[in-house]
């Protein structure tokens, strides 16, 4: 599976984006997929996962209620709906996908990362 985020960009606070992952290769309708990010000075932290089918999704607690993951697999794209920024959303979000597993066990189980794209949130 490779995937390409897509998306980023400068917002003001309170406002809204949404990020995309295209992926490629067959195992991507059968894999979990998750939005990761890293800030500057920062350890890599998970965002928010979905499971195969759509059916179960997960969220950090710090996103919980404003991010929303989802996924087309007609379209092999994963989204990120992110809405009510704030400044400490400012980040390099990245895709991943475990591309032997159909729910999500955690971030050493995702075996494919794509390359990130970077948030910006103005206060």
């Amino acid at each position: 599976v490779q995937l390409q985020a897509s998306g980023g960009g400068l917002v003001q606070a309170g406002g809204s984006l949404r990020l995309s992952c295209a992926a490629s290769g067959r195992t991507f309708s059968s894999s979990a997929m998750a939005w990761f990010r890293q800030a500057p000075g920062k350890e890599r932290e998970f965002v928010a996962a979905i499971s195969w089918a759509g059916s179960n999704a997960a969220y950090a607690d710090s996103v919980e209620g404003r991010f929303t993951i989802s996924r087309d697999n007609a379209k092999n794209t994963l989204y990120l709906q992110m809405n009510s920024l704030k400044p400490e959303d400012t980040a390099v979000y990245y895709c991943a996908a475990d591309g032997s597993g159909a729910y999500y066990k955690g971030a050493n189980y995702m075996n494919y990362w794509g390359k990130g794209t970077l948030v910006t949130v103005s206060s």
